[in-house]
């Protein structure tokens, strides 16, 4: 999952399209769950959400990058284009 964050601090959540078949059938209904929290979340409080998940490091969901701006990451980009909004 990608969580970008817009100029007015609004939040887009993106995900690999086929997410579900990479997932253990033990935690997709968990990340169901947490997908749905974070949209429903991102509404009210998008900053603590994303200063939340800028630093996840237990569970089905770990940061692996955080920062600012993803023109200057390749690799993120190419994600960009092959991702689904949630």
């Amino acid at each position: 999952m990608l969580v970008l964050e817009d100029e007015q601090g609004k939040l887009r959540f993106l995900v690999q399209p086929q997410w579900r078949e990479m997932v253990s059938g033990k935690d997709l209904s968990y990340l169901e769950s947490l997908f749905k929290d974070f949209i429903e979340r991102a509404k009210l409080h998008p900053a603590a959400l994303f200063q939340q998940l800028s630093s996840l490091g237990v569970g089905p969901l770990v940061t692996q990058q955080a920062g600012t701006g993803i023109a200057d990451r390749p690799p993120l980009l190419k994600l960009c284009s092959r991702f689904v909004q949630l």
